[in-house]
């Protein structure tokens, strides 16, 4: 029987930043272009890749870096466009944990990661920063690092600015704490990495999938684009349509993770070369890739017109840092013109 469903698997449990994709399923713009959306939701964030890869799942989301570990290690999977581009990203920590911006000051204290990437990463930035592996005690905490520091079973964790972070400020707030006492120490920057691109979600498919549905993918991406384009240009009534049909993110706090969101979402969907080049060799520096890997992403199947990269990232991630501090004191749905 023919059959125009897609089985597509989120990163995690749905969140604030899923918008796009449950949009385009609730508004029909899937139905429009003739598609049937399975959307899933796993229980372990580090199986994703695998389902897909192993052609369990047709499609779904990942960061960038574990799409590129992905296939390294045997999963065929590409990425054909982008949900989130660079959200920052660090180990973060409240001050009252001992933790400084300084990486040398996670030296006997527990850390959290979200899984094998995680570790593999912070060992490696232990090495750089004249620290050994076991100088630290890691702790696999999945997506719940901001529960694990607020619980005490941490010191600091590997997490994202506009989602862990924000879960934690919103902790300090409720009790009677400065939201400022709430850290990030990015990777980037303590990496040399020149970029947070590392931890941009991108929509990704299984190349089985994808060289049999070349159509269809172009479709679903067309569903995307104009769920995309609702969420920028109305960014409160998509709100209210998401927690219609999510009534569990109808919530203070998802709403604030969604606003800080907001500024990372890819408004062309495009995959950005610049950032999967660097991307690769920070890879290839973390001995998960080989040295003559070829970053698996493609453009195209992303509807449109490819836009020009910025020509100065470093400055361009130096207003965004500006911008998501403007958007905490004061909330409210703004995007930098630079990323346009």
């Amino acid at each position: 029987m023919s059959t125009q469903k897609i089985t597509f698997c989120l990163n995690w449990q749905a969140a604030p930043y899923h918008i796009p994709v449950y949009l385009a399923k609730t508004k029909n713009y899937f139905a429009d272009e003739g598609l049937d959306i399975a959307i899933l939701e796993p229980s372990n964030p580090s199986d994703v890749t695998e389902l897909i890869g192993s052609g369990k799942v047709d499609m779904g989301l990942k960061a960038m870096i574990h799409t590129l570990a992905a296939k390294a290690r045997g999963f065929p999977v590409t990425s054909v466009a982008s949900l989130l581009d660079e959200p920052f990203t660090g180990v973060l920590y409240l001050k009252s944990s001992g933790i400084t911006n300084d990486f040398q000051s996670i030296k006997g204290k527990k850390i959290g990661y979200v899984g094998e990437f995680g570790k593999i990463q912070l060992d490696e930035l232990t090495k750089y920063h004249g620290l050994t592996k076991e100088d630290y005690t890691a702790v696999r905490c999945g997506m719940n690092v901001a529960k694990y520091i607020i619980e005490g079973k941490i010191d600091g964790g590997i997490g994202i600015e506009c989602m862990q972070q924000v879960e934690l400020e919103q902790y300090c707030k409720d009790a009677g704490l400065p939201e400022s006492d709430v850290q990030m120490m990015r990777i980037d920057r303590v990496a040399c990495l020149g970029c947070c691109c590392f931890c941009s979600i991108c929509y990704i498919c299984n190349d089985e999938f994808l060289s049999a549905n070349p159509e269809k993918i172009k479709a679903f991406l067309r569903a995307i684009k104009r769920a995309t384009n609702d969420v920028i240009s109305n960014p409160e009534q998509s709100w209210k349509e998401y927690v219609d049909f999510k009534p569990q993110l109808n919530n203070d706090l998802s709403y604030k993770q969604y606003q800080r969101c907001f500024a990372y979402f890819s408004a062309s969907l495009f995959n950005v070369h610049r950032d999967w080049n660097k991307v690769t060799n920070y890879g290839k520096r973390l001995d998960i890739l080989p040295a003559d890997y070829v970053p698996n992403y493609t453009n195209e199947y992303v509807p449109g017109s490819e836009p020009k990269e910025v020509d100065d990232p470093l400055e361009a991630q130096r207003l965004m840092a500006i911008h998501q501090e403007n958007c905490k004191l004061n909330g409210g749905f703004l995007r930098l013109a630079i990323n346009s």
